[in-house]
């Protein structure tokens, strides 16, 4: 084989073997946004059971021990049990049936995702700025931020 060819060769299968690596690591991160998509659609959906249930204890607990929890115009909830006080007294108040609307979900990296949306219940509505979900160790996501504006 001349030279000319033995590089021509090389190059090629080098190129291919860059290319299924490239491949092999874009199949790796769509696998990790999709488990990490997948984490934050269902504990959204938990959450909003949870509350519509009333329970404020289980909604609370899909967030993490010291998230931080900003209602306009109520102020800053910060902690677990700070935040589920919040949605006991909410609940205790009567709101409930909490919709969610023109939903955004947005990848931050392989661990953490923000949800922006509408929402509306029985007694008020507003909109959600930022709910920050992070993936945690056991593959389940809770909030580490939840921003969000009552507008009634």
């Amino acid at each position: 084989m001349t030279f000319l060819k033995s590089i021509a060769l090389a190059a090629t299968v080098a190129v291919g073997l860059s290319g299924q690596a490239l491949a092999d690591e874009a199949g790796k991160l769509a696998e990790g946004e999709y488990k990490l998509s997948t984490a934050v659609a269902t504990a959204s959906r938990a959450w909003r059971d949870a509350f519509n249930a009333g329970d404020a204890k289980a909604a609370a607990a899909l967030y993490e021990e010291d998230a931080v929890m900003v209602v306009k115009p109520f102020g800053t909830f910060k902690g677990r049990a700070q935040i589920e006080a919040f949605w006991t007294d909410i609940i205790s108040k009567g709101f409930d049936d909490v919709v969610y609307s023109d939903t955004v979900t947005t990848v931050l990296d392989q661990t953490s995702a923000r949800v922006a949306a509408n929402w509306k219940m029985n007694n008020a509505h507003g909109i959600i700025t930022n709910e920050h979900w992070v993936l945690q160790p056991d593959g389940r996501a809770l909030l580490r931020e939840d921003h969000f504006e009552i507008a009634q």
